[in-house]
């Protein structure tokens, strides 16, 4: 299928490696030039060479801090018009409920509900103007179903869903199409780090951590960051203009909802 957005441009979040990366090597794979961010600028210069070499699009590089206006003002600076902008960083640390003070939960929000919306904010407006763009937010399988270790990410990303639930029907007649993407769990880095303190607190290997959870999934693995991409580059599409404001799961099944 031709997704039909070959020569678009796209602003993907937290892209140098895991969700992110699949979602940047999806759209280039459709000829979208991609604009790329991460904190750190080594493994996000690498991955940025692995996908002009790949599919010979234009790959520009912006590294620093999505959660802080310092680190926004340069990604937006560098992007600036953008016909695609997929937002995306990692989830604040798991705990229990008497862990969190004020000041966690501000971090917690400001990296995963004020950033994104500050990045609405600023580059909805130039698609509306052009009358064409695409937001996809990766959110979390916990907006669905909480997850009592992730009190943080639960309360951000949920606020998130709600600010997206109301801005995505505003802008959809001006056609601007915006949607969650909700993953469970995947192959990436952040999987191995679960794995792994899973395995140190019940004395058991990584690898046996990582079928013990495999086995709660339906689709008994984890999933991939290619399907992902690929989702994520399909609701990007000019096919997916009548997907409004919906939370996607990608979780194998794991989430067991009617809805």
């Amino acid at each position: 299928m031709d997704l039909g957005i070959k020569g678009k441009r796209a602003l993907i979040c937290a892209s140098s490696k895991g969700l992110g990366r699949g979602c940047a090597e999806a759209l280039a794979a459709e000829g979208v030039n991609v604009v790329l961010n991460a904190r750190s600028e080594g493994p996000l210069s690498e991955t940025a060479e692995a996908i002009r070499q790949a599919y010979g699009v234009t790959v520009e590089t912006v590294a620093g801090d999505i959660s802080t206006e310092e680190g926004r003002a340069e990604v937006l600076r560098v992007a600036g018009a953008v016909d695609i902008l997929v937002n995306n960083a990692g989830g604040p640390p798991p705990g229990v409920w008497s862990d969190w003070d004020r000041e966690d939960f501000i971090k917690a929000l400001d990296a995963n509900m004020l950033a994104p919306i500050a990045m609405i904010k600023a580059l909805v407006p130039g698609m509306i103007d052009r009358g064409w763009g695409r937001v996809v937010n990766i959110t979390s399988q916990s907006v669905k179903a909480p997850i009592p270790a992730l009190g943080l990410s639960n309360s951000a990303r949920t606020g998130l869903t709600g600010y997206v639930a109301g801005t995505s029907r505003q802008v959809a007649p001006e056609g601007v199409v915006m949607n969650n993407l909700l993953p469970g769990i995947h192959a990436t880095d952040r999987a191995v780090s679960l794995d792994g303190g899973v395995a140190a607190a019940q004395g058991i290997t990584s690898e046996e951590a990582k079928a013990q959870r495999e086995a709660t999934i339906p689709a008994r693995r984890y999933g991939t960051a290619a399907e992902f991409g690929a989702t994520c580059a399909f609701l990007c599409s000019q096919h997916a203009g009548f997907i409004i404001g919906q939370n996607i799961l990608l979780d194998g099944g794991g989430v067991n909802t009617t809805m």
